[in-house]
């Protein structure tokens, strides 16, 4: 499988970690930079690029992941989920890692570089990669209502115990 990688200067160590790593596991690691350390870098330039590869992988019918590192993940996370089909889950555990794949069937992890040990945020990489998607029909259900709004903007309905509900009532 393929597995594309991206970070700013606050992952640089950690993503040339789980290169190595990734490679000794038999994955194909593939790089997007940044190459060299920069405290000013901009993580989008990066994060951006590997999520269109997966997304662009896919679309060809590659079974490719991806995985984007900062500081914290979470601008990481955001940025990725910009790129159109991308479904970015920010990892923070051995269980989120593994629910990304589990019910949410994420294509990019996020970890923060700076919010655990790299013992940990590797073991959270190699949960995602090996977890597999449920394919559990209320997962697929959500899944479609979130690819459908991201195509035409609109909102799924309500369900009918929330009819009369709320704000939309």
């Amino acid at each position: 499988m393929r597995v594309h990688l991206g970070s700013d200067h606050a992952g640089l160590d950690l993503k040339a970690h789980l290169i190595a790593r990734l490679t000794e596991l038999g994955y194909e690691p593939v790089d997007h930079g940044p190459f060299v350390y920069d405290a000013l870098d901009d993580y989008p330039v990066f994060c951006l690029r590997a999520a269109e590869a997966v997304a662009r992988d896919r679309a060809q019918g590659m079974d490719s992941l991806g995985v984007v590192i900062g500081g914290s993940g979470n601008g990481e996370q955001m940025a990725a989920n910009k790129v159109h089909g991308i479904r970015c889950a920010l990892a923070w555990s051995e269980e989120t890692a593994k629910l990304a794949r589990d019910h949410n069937n994420a294509q990019v992890v996020s970890v923060g570089g700076r919010m655990h040990s790299l013992e940990d945020m590797t073991r959270f990489v190699e949960i995602f990669l090996g977890e597999p998607f449920s394919d559990d029909e209320r997962h697929v259900r959500r899944i479609g209502q979130i690819a459908h709004y991201e195509q035409t903007g609109e909102l799924p309905p309500l369900p009918a115990s929330a009819v009369g509900l709320g704000p939309d009532a």
